[in-house]
């Protein structure tokens, strides 16, 4: 392991949480505007959530809940980045990098990393069991933000491939979703004969607008449940952070308030499946949303936004095994233009945009049918 690495462990100073709770008890709340939910975030929703994050949510804990993984910081194209590196009690087991998406951080794998790395203690085959690597994408939490523009997520699956060779890992396997799902494929691009296999949450085989006259009647209605469903149609993320990030920035790191409705129009626009408090626990939510406020990161994470041209549905690679987790309104035969697809099972659990936070054991179940599989 390379003597770059330090460990580092979180340990957010009690001025700040004070200062946190100090800000919410002081909100100047704005107006209900008509029209309900059709504008937006109700204050009243956002105004019960901001009182338990200031009354009854309990940051220690959930520090103390990852300051269970062993964590460190290493320098990598001239950026300090942060990581964890949950080795398994299985001596054989295969190195993982699991990506986390927008807006969201490793606390997202927080629910699924000792399924992966001890089955075992889980009832599961040791023989899956992987060591996993859980980095943090620069300018997100821990990881120091990008010092110039023209960073892309090929240039961040290339510090993934630099961060495995410092820890000495010549084998590993890669996972991701949202923008996870592009660093993942970056790295597989990047570094085909290093990856095994590449894991894909969602998006590969999505249709468009120019795949309509080739699609079933089925996969039709599919792609036009898509089309009117929250998680296109709500807050344009793409095109806010493109246009005024800096502008919004200021906002939400000033505003924990403001922060925090950013955030639940987000996850809420990301619950496809259902309510958000039916797919993600309050506290796993609010540990995400502190995250970003103690480290100042909702301007800092919006570089994959204005450093882009636009949006287009991940291809993934076709140099490397591909196994996609999510069905419809994914269409494998789409997928396979320009992925090497080994695994699509029809039957996982449907649930929220970041899955792992919502299906963490079926999602581990999948990542060990698929890695297995390969040999």
């Amino acid at each position: 392991m390379s003597s770059r690495i330090r460990d580092f462990h979180i340990d957010v100073p009690r001025a700040e949480i004070d200062d946190l709770h100090r800000r919410l008890a002081e909100t100047r709340w704005a107006p209900q505007l008509p029209g309900g939910s059709r504008c937006g975030m109700p204050v009243a929703r956002v105004a019960e959530l901001a009182e338990y994050w200031r009354s009854e949510f309990d940051w220690r804990a959930q520090e103390a809940n990852l300051n269970r993984f062993p964590q460190h910081l290493t320098q990598i194209d001239g950026l300090e980045v942060h990581f964890l590196h949950v080795r398994s009690p299985e001596p054989d087991a295969l190195p993982l990098v699991l990506n986390h998406g927008w807006p969201n951080s490793f606390v997202e794998f927080a629910g699924i990393i000792d399924l992966l790395a001890d089955p075992r203690a889980h009832g599961g085959d040791p023989r899956r069991a992987f060591h996993v690597i859980v980095p943090s994408v620069p300018g997100f939490g821990f990881s120091a933000p990008p010092r110039d523009t023209g960073w892309s997520a090929e240039r961040v699956g290339r510090l993934w491939v630099d961060l495995m060779d410092q820890l000495g890992y010549s084998r590993y396997g890669v996972q991701g979703g949202d923008l996870g799902t592009y660093v993942s494929t970056a790295m597989a691009e990047a570094a085909p004969d290093r990856v095994a296999g590449l894991y894909i949450t969602a998006g590969l085989g999505f249709p468009t607008e120019a795949d309509v006259p080739i699609l079933t009647d089925a996969e039709r209605a599919g792609y036009e449940a898509m089309m009117s469903a929250d998680w296109v149609n709500g807050v344009d993320h793409h095109a806010l952070l493109r246009s005024a990030s800096q502008t919004f920035s200021i906002g939400w790191n000033d505003s924990p308030v403001g922060a925090l409705s950013w955030m639940l129009q987000k996850f809420t626009d990301f619950s496809a499946s259902g309510p958000l408090s039916e797919s993600i626990d309050r506290d796993a939510f609010l540990a995400n949303v502190s995250l970003y406020w103690f480290t100042q990161s909702f301007g800092t994470s919006a570089w994959p936004y204005y450093d882009s041209a636009g949006f287009a549905w991940p291809t993934g690679s076709d140099v490397v095994p591909t196994g996609v987790y999510s069905g419809a309104p994914g269409i494998r035969r789409l997928a396979e233009r320009t992925a090497k697809v080994v695994h699509w099972p029809g039957g996982n659990p449907a649930g929220h945009h970041f899955i792992a936070m919502d299906q963490p054991e079926a999602y581990a179940a999948d990542l060990r049918t698929f890695f297995g599989a390969l040999g």
